[in-house]
């Protein structure tokens, strides 16, 4: 009897809620004030700043393991903190990776809301890389955290190899940002490798991809970091500007070559003095001509994005949609597909869909030049790059490339003799 007492008053209250919540209050003309009503945060708002408290937390711990401890240790236990917490528990979701189409997104359309969480997370790694380089990459982002704590082995990638697969990155970038743009879909999402492995479930084919990639892992430094991820391509261009440099040992360099080898990702260069030194004028002339050509590169690439922009707008749903009913048009026929069923069902207007194909189209004509000169232009920078010779007397590393996993840290003699 207690027990339903007990359950008739809970409902009662919940139906209480239900209608102060439904219905507007009595307008009282006494002066009588209504009690302040707290309501309760939303859970998620909560794991939010802590999802940014802690990513706050790591990246400093990163910066003073590195510059001012030089510690390994310090930096792959990030690592196992961002695949435990941002990873497997937080689902991979908490992902500045993909934060760069929400960012696109509202940066065309005024009236996307973009909240404070994407925001941060967005930027928050690029501040970092702006002052002490890819801290992020380090151990904090969980993607490159994963392959990162299954790599056992490093086999060397030729440089011109790795060169040619790097500019993949930045074509991923460019097509995140024409599908975002035109509200077509999230790229970097759909083709998330890691997240069914986070989530331990989901489509079968990513799933089989995100494995295919952590096997790849154990035997090269971070792939996806290195060959795919947007992300790291826009890290790498703000990293190379950083504010603070990052040094294998506070020591004077004695060129034992172990960092070199010890470097996951070819980040660390070495002194080019005993080289035969080439004539300046030659230089000249080479680095004169990757210059004349990168105009011509930009124009190529934004000329062929741009004529096939037609093509790449069927990955919008409507337009899909439009030219599944064209082609029905056409062929009588032809079997009704599903979308088609159900514009008719819901007495979709042909014109109007119309109205709204030609105008996603155009944005694709537009958004898909500036992204194809993107492409040359990246394309074209890299071979100018790739020209210039610097002579080096001791190792260096490449800011833009670093990860700042620490292991030149601990191959390093200057650094064990103190220990």
């Amino acid at each position: 009897m207690r027990r339903k007492i007990i359950t008739l008053t809970s409902a009662l209250y919940c139906l209480q809620g239900f209608a102060e919540a439904r219905f507007p209050k009595p307008d009282f003309t006494s002066g009588y004030q209504y009690p302040e009503i707290l309501h309760s945060v939303p859970m998620e708002q909560v794991w939010n700043v802590v999802d940014i408290v802690l990513l706050v937390a790591m990246m400093s711990a990163v910066v003073w393991a590195a510059y001012k401890k030089r510690s390994r240790a310090v930096i792959y236990s990030m690592s196992v903190i961002s695949v435990l917490y941002y990873g497997f528990f937080r689902s991979g979701c908490v992902c500045s990776v993909g934060s760069i189409q929400n960012m696109i997104l509202a940066m065309v359309d005024p009236t996307y809301n973009l909240s404070w969480y994407v925001l941060l997370l967005f930027l928050l790694p690029i501040i970092f890389a702006v002052l002490f380089g890819r801290v992020f990459c380090s151990g904090v982002c969980p993607l490159g955290a994963l392959q990162e704590l299954v790599n056992v082995k490093n086999f060397r990638i030729s440089r011109a190899v790795s060169a040619t697969l790097s500019v993949i990155p930045w074509i991923y970038l460019a097509f995140t940002i024409l599908y975002a743009a035109t509200r077509s879909q999230f790229l970097i999402c759909r083709f998330d490798p890691f997240v069914g492995i986070f989530r331990l479930g989901g489509d079968f084919g990513m799933i089989l991809f995100g494995v295919g990639l952590l096997i790849l892992s154990v035997f090269v430094g971070r792939p996806f970091c290195q060959f795919l991820c947007p992300y790291g391509a826009l890290l790498s261009v703000f990293s190379s500007l950083s504010w603070k440099k990052l040094d294998i040992t506070k020591d004077t360099c004695i060129n034992c070559a172990l960092c070199g080898k010890s470097c996951p990702v070819d980040a660390i260069r070495s002194p080019q003095s005993s080289k035969v030194k080439e004539a300046r004028s030659k230089g000249v002339n080479r680095i004169i001509l990757f210059a004349v050509l990168l105009p011509l590169f930009v124009a190529a690439g934004s000329l062929f994005v741009g004529t096939n922009s037609d093509t790449l707008s069927l990955a919008n749903k409507r337009v899909y949609l439009y030219e599944q009913l064209m082609e029905k048009e056409a062929n009588p026929e032809m079997e009704e597909s599903l979308e088609i069923e159900t514009f008719n069902a819901m007495g979709g207007n042909v014109e109007e869909l119309k109205t709204e194909v030609d105008e996603i189209k155009h944005q694709y004509s537009v958004y898909s030049y500036i992204i194809g000169a993107l492409i040359g232009f990246v394309i074209g920078f890299k071979l100018l790059k790739l020209s210039l010779k610097r002579s080096r007397k001791t190792y260096e590393i490449s800011s833009a490339k670093c990860t700042m996993c620490g292991k030149c840290f601990n191959y390093c003699p200057q650094n064990l003799k103190k220990k």
